[in-house]
Parts: structure tokens; C-alpha cells; sequence
């Protein structure tokens, strides 16, 4: 290998990659990448047995969705571990910890630092783990270990976004990566920036930052150039197997150094799906983003069903107000109008206010809370699903859609056709909604359109 960093081209094995999604969302958000460059990738909803695996032969990739994102340490240390070992098992080159592009995270919920450190316990990597966060594609920049997130039509260091420095479980307030991480985890996290990856010896710099024995490494990503060389040093210069914590932001760069290398196809024209009749969508998501996509929709003559929260979580009343409110878009439904229905309308919501009030009891109020409106709009949609005809749906909120798909009874997805970056259309795989079409949107994620683009099939 010359100091220019020419080196060998391995042959794509027969298992690329082994992941665990932090969130739903997340997840769907790998099988996209994947996926839509001919990598046959398919997502568990729970650790899949040979049976699960049988029914998907030849898949290169393998994922399984969780919900560590809004989890405690204490149960990262729990669960995290067999998660892990049994990644290990399908023998992939790369296992992944699959984090958001936004990086929320913090020492009591979501710890992505624990989850590292748990990571390179389990699996005992030889070389440090590689840590991938911006995808350009997705509004996602890593500039000298400062993550930056568009919005609203701008870019905004992660600190000052006007979504995420409010997140209201986990706001971000550092943007410096390196200093986040330093609050959830005391392994030693070296940065590779815009100079060195930009630099005609960029592999002889990687050499020098390895032999220094860092427990991991940031990489930058600015652009597709930066992305393709990114994926051209992991996968040629890091010795495997490799544990990653990462978003998307490693699909996209192993993808782009695939293509280079003539290891993959050029890109195709992407899948359209054909319009629904009518599609249903839920939301528990309170972003700014969610509630544009939910203005479009009604302008354009969706059934608009503002859910309250609250007699959803209220014991006495949560049956028969969500059987009154499922009657109300089965209704909509059986005359050919699409509905959604949600419980917040952006950050600023009277409804948010209400159930932040009734969360003022103990510091895991909120979690347990969130945790039980989201298996409240799952079982909400089920009944929908039950007593309509309607094969199509949306899930907007990256923790309600865990409680949602685990409501539903899906046992696996694999993707139909993409809608906007981050949030394709899925086939639902096992329980009594087999063959139904489900997308799983992050608050962030998607245009004002979305929605629109769910129904229509296509972007």
C-alpha cells in the first residue's frame, strides 16, 4: 500500500452487514440505502430464528429495529449484550450499532456512549470502532467533529436546530460529537477530519491516528466525495470484523467506495409503488416537520383527526374514546378520503403542553409515558387497519413507531419503494397485517408532501 492509499479490492462477501436499529425509524432508514443499491436487506422486528432467516434467502443485509433510543443505561446492559451476540452469529463483516443522523442522545436516555461501550465488550473488535454520522443526503454534516442538521430550509449546527437543541427527551446541546459522547462514556474518541480524509495520504494519516490505539474514530462527512472516502477506508484499511456505531451516514459511504471500486451495479432508476386508494397515518411525532406534513394533507382533503393525548392515556376513558376515534376514520376511510390522525400539531401545540403538565411526577414519567401513547395510536391504528380495507400506512414519530409496529404483530420489512430520504414504503412481513404497506417517518424526516408522496408511491 502506497502513501496515495492504493490498496486491494475485496470481493463483496455473501453477509455485508449485521445491524441493530436504536429506533424503527432508523432501521427502515438502513434497508433504503441498502436496498436501493440492489443489496437485498431485510429488517426484524425481534432477533430472527433460522425459520425468520429461511424466509429470506440470500439477504445480504440483516437488521433488527429496537428502541434503545429512548431506553435507560440499565437497560442497555440488559439487553444490548445478547443483541450483540447474536449479530455476531450471521457472520458479517460489519456489525452495526444504528443510531439516529441527529445523534440524540444523553448519560440517561438513549446512552449511544454505553451502547459503544457495551459493543466492544461483547465483540472484542481489533480495530476502533468507526463512528459515521453525516449522510448529505439526509440534511446530516460532520464538519472538525461538529454535527450540523438542515431545517426549515437552512443548516444548523445540532445546538441551535430548531427542532433538536428542543427535543423534548433528549435536546441536544453540544454539537461537538466528541464532547457529547464524553458525557456517556469515558472511551477515548479521536476525530479524522475534513484535512486528513482530503489529503493524498489519507490512508497513511488513518495508519498514524490507528497505531495511537483510540477506542474510536469520528469520521467527517461533508459531501459524497468525503462519504466515498470514508467507505474506502473502512472497508479497505480497517481491519475486521468491525464494530460501528453509525447512521445511515455508513450505508451511504460503503455504498459510494462500492460503486468506485466497480463492486456494484450503477444506480438504477428507483421503484415506484402504484397510488392508494386511501392511506391512514398516525403521528406522535411533535416536530415542526411532521406538523407542515400534516397541513398538506388536509389542504389536500385528508380527514384531519386531532387526537387528545390525554383520554388516550387515561385509563377510565382510553377504550371507548379510541374505539370512537377509530369509528371516525373508518368512516372517512370507506369513502375513499385518506386520514390522519395524531396528537400534536408542531413543537408549540396546546396538547404537548397538557401532557408535559401531567408529567411533572418522578424523573421517568415522561419515558413510561411516551412509551404508553405510543402502544395507545398502535392499537388505535390496528382497529383502524380491522375494520377497513385499506392496505396502505404511515407512522410518524421515530418512538411511536416501535410501539406501533410491535402492536400491529409485524414480524419483518423489507422495502417497496423509497418516498424521501430516510423513509421508504415497506412490505409488512408476518401477523395479521401481512402484505400490508407501512411506512415509518422520524419527525425530522420528509417535505411538507410526504404524506402526499405515501399515497401517490413515490417521491
Amino acid at each position: 500500500m502506497n502513501s496515495a492509499g492504493a490498496a486491494p479490492v475485496r470481493a463483496l462477501p455473501a453477509r455485508l452487514l449485521a445491524y441493530y436499529g436504536d429506533d424503527f425509524t432508523g432501521s427502515t432508514d438502513v434497508m433504503e440505502v441498502m436496498a436501493a443499491a440492489g443489496l437485498h436487506t431485510v429488517l426484524f422486528v425481534a432477533p430472527p430464528g433460522p425459520a425468520d432467516l429461511a424466509r429470506f434467502p440470500g439477504a445480504l443485509a440483516i437488521g433488527v429495529a429496537g428502541t434503545a433510543r429512548a431506553q435507560s443505561p440499565a437497560w442497555m446492559d440488559e439487553e444490548l449484550p445478547q443483541q450483540f451476540e447474536r449479530l455476531a452469529a450471521l457472520d458479517a463483516p460489519i456489525v452495526q450499532y444504528k443510531v439516529c443522523s441527529t445523534f440524540d442522545s444523553s448519560p440517561q436516555v438513549g446512552s449511544i456512549g454505553r451502547a459503544l461501550e457495551i459493543g466492544r465488550r461483547v465483540l472484542r473488535p481489533v480495530a476502533p470502532v468507526p463512528i459515521v454520522v453525516g449522510a448529505p443526503r439526509l440534511g446530516r454534516y460532520v464538519a472538525f467533529a461538529n454535527l450540523f442538521a438542515s431545517a426549515s430550509g437552512g443548516i444548523f449546527r445540532i445546538d441551535h436546530h430548531p427542532t433538536m437543541a428542543r427535543h423534548p427527551v433528549t435536546p441536544m446541546r453540544e454539537a461537538d460529537l466528541r464532547r457529547h459522547l464524553a458525557a456517556q462514556t469515558a472511551a477515548r474518541i479521536d476525530s479524522f477530519t475534513l484535512p486528513a480524509l482530503q489529503a493524498p495520504d489519507a490512508v497513511t494519516r488513518l495508519q498514524l491516528l490507528l497505531a495511537q490505539a483510540p477506542h474510536a474514530i469520528l469520521f467527517d462527512t461533508v459531501d459524497e466525495a468525503t462519504l466515498a472516502q470514508v467507505g474506502r477506508l473502512l472497508w479497505e484499511c480497517l481491519p475486521g470484523p468491525l464494530f460501528s456505531v453509525a447512521s445511515s451516514g455508513l450505508q451511504y459511504a460503503l455504498v459510494a467506495h462500492w460503486r468506485a471500486a466497480g463492486l456494484l451495479a450503477p444506480a438504477t432508476a428507483p421503484a415506484r409503488a402504484d397510488v392508494a386508494q386511501a392511506v391512514v397515518a398516525v403521528s406522535g411525532s411533535c416536530s415542526p416537520a411532521t406538523a407542515a406534513q400534516i397541513d398538506a394533507a388536509a389542504a389536500a382533503g385528508w380527514d384531519d383527526i386531532a387526537l387528545d393525548p390525554l383520554a388516550l392515556l387515561d385509563e377510565a376513558r382510553a377504550t371507548g374514546y379510541a374505539a370512537r376515534s377509530a369509528d371516525t376514520a373508518r368512516r372517512a376511510l370507506a369513502t375513499g378520503r385518506s386520514v390522519v390522525l395524531h396528537t400534536a400539531r408542531g413543537p408549540d401545540d396546546p396538547r404537548r403542553r397538557r401532557v408535559d403538565a401531567a408529567l411533572a411526577a418522578g424523573p421517568d414519567a415522561r419515558q413510561v409515558t411516551l412509551a404508553r401513547l405510543g402502544a395507545a395510536l398502535g392499537r388505535l391504528l390496528d382497529a383502524v387497519l380491522d375494520g377497513s380495507r385499506v392496505t396502505r400506512a404511515v407512522v410518524c414519530g421515530g418512538d411511536t413507531a416501535g410501539a406501533v409496529v410491535e402492536a400491529l404483530g409485524i414480524r419483518a420489512l423489507t422495502m417497496r419503494a423509497p418516498l424521501a430520504p430516510g423513509s421508504p414504503l415497506c412490505d409488512a412481513h408476518g401477523g395479521a397485517h401481512d402484505g400490508m404497506q407501512l411506512a415509518l417517518k422520524g419527525g425530522q424526516v420528509g417535505g411538507p408532501d410526504y404524506l402526499l408522496a405515501a399515497q401517490r408511491g413515490h417521491p
